[in-house]
């Protein structure tokens, strides 16, 4: 987008933009979503920035008003398969938090030297800025959306200290964490259990999304209906499971985890499962010129892509139900879940996690039934996944 085609959109209070990119005022020294009801700044006073976290590196505070890191995420970074994309989907998922910029550069196949260039070229700030920009939209998250004492929240979004978490809240919002809290909306769960509102750029087809995963629930692993969606997980720590369901036009989460630093990466899996950042409206208006799909388009107004909760299972399930109808597709993995997959203590019916994949390497062709070169293929694909050749 041009400097004017950005400006015609902060001037006209543009929702869909939020979250794509951030508006600079440097009279005031903060950065506001496009939608900020405050006056519009003069041209002469606005810069604009791909993320937050290059307006961070410029001097900028978030808007106090606005709440620019309450916004939906960009839909550039789930459909682009360029460096900055990816990198932008491994941050998310916590890659730094585990591995440091070094493991993110391997993972991306860059010297983290080149890699820093590269995404300060693009994004306005390295993987470091990228990934504190991220921890404090976590904490700011759970802080006005939970009831977890801030020293939790402090380790949940990823940062070494509470001290390190007190100073990165006071610079990025102007506001102490206590007074990012006083606008906390969310109560707290039983149990330890995480509840909390996820945005979502509207329109949003959550009975179509719903409908297609109550198709394809694996009992055990997965529980559908039609207002809600809860699964289990394994994420670094140990297992999790999570609900997702209707609210008021919007969706809540509550989640349970083994340990509070995999939570940020739970609530990015979740809003690919639900692809939360799309652009409703690009797509639609790139659909409906098609005459066969016009129709449907219309009548579903925010269709959305079904995203998976880890992309290893996404590929075996993929494999299995090749040639195969959805039901039969269910069958199978359910066998598989069911004989290989490791049982947890979830509610509602959550039993069991989905079958790693150095599992369904060793005892997948047990299992699994169908031609013998699909199995060995599916075995194959599980083997190089937990080996790390692809």
């Amino acid at each position: 987008m041009t400097f004017d085609e950005r400006y015609a959109a902060i001037q006209s209070r543009d929702a869909r933009f939020d979250g794509q990119f951030v508006t600079a005022v440097s009279s005031t020294g903060i950065y506001c979503r496009p939608s900020c009801p405050a006056r519009t700044p003069k041209p002469a006073n606005v810069t604009f920035y791909p993320t937050s976290a290059a307006a961070h590196e410029a001097g900028y505070r978030a808007c106090k008003r606005c709440l620019p890191e309450a916004a939906p995420g960009s839909p550039d970074w789930d459909v682009r398969g360029d460096v900055a994309a990816r990198a932008m989907r491994l941050i998310a998922d916590g890659v730094i938090e585990r591995e440091g910029v070094p493991g993110l550069a391997h993972r991306l196949g860059y010297s983290p030297r080149h890699l820093t260039r590269l995404l300060t070229a693009e994004l306005g700030a390295g993987p470091l800025a990228l990934s504190r920009a991220q921890r404090a939209h976590t904490a700011r998250m759970l802080l006005v959306g939970t009831a977890m004492p801030a020293s939790d929240i402090a380790f949940a979004s990823g940062f070494a200290s509470v001290r390190q978490f007190n100073d990165t809240i006071r610079e990025v919002f102007g506001l102490t964490p206590l007074e990012v809290r006083a606008r906390r909306t969310g109560s707290a769960a039983p149990g330890g259990t995480i509840d909390l509102a996820l945005p979502v750029r509207g329109p949003f087809d959550a009975a179509g999304l719903l409908a297609w995963m109550s198709a394809r629930a694996l009992p055990g692993v997965e529980v559908a209906g039609e207002a809600s969606f809860a699964r289990t997980v394994l994420l670094a720590s140990g297992p999790a499971w999570f609900e997702v369901r209707t609210d008021a036009g919007g969706l809540r989460l509550r989640a349970t985890v083994t340990a509070l630093s995999d939570l940020a990466t739970l609530v990015a899996r979740v809003r690919r499962i639900f692809d939360l950042d799309a652009d409703p409206l690009a797509i639609d208006s790139a659909l409906s010129p098609h005459p066969e799909l016009e129709p449907r388009v219309g009548a579903i107004p925010g269709i959305r892509v079904p995203g998976a909760a880890d992309p290893h299972e996404m590929l075996i399930r993929a494999m299995v139900g090749q040639q195969i109808t959805v039901a039969a597709a269910r069958t199978a993995l359910t066998a598989l879940a069911d004989a290989l997959g490791e049982e947890v203590a979830g509610p509602d019916g959550l039993t069991r996690l989905f079958p790693t994949m150095a599992t369904i390497a060793d005892h997948g062709a047990e299992v699994l039934r169908g031609p013998a070169a699909r199995i060995r293929s599916i075995v194959g694909a599980a083997r190089a996944l937990a080996e790390g050749e692809v």
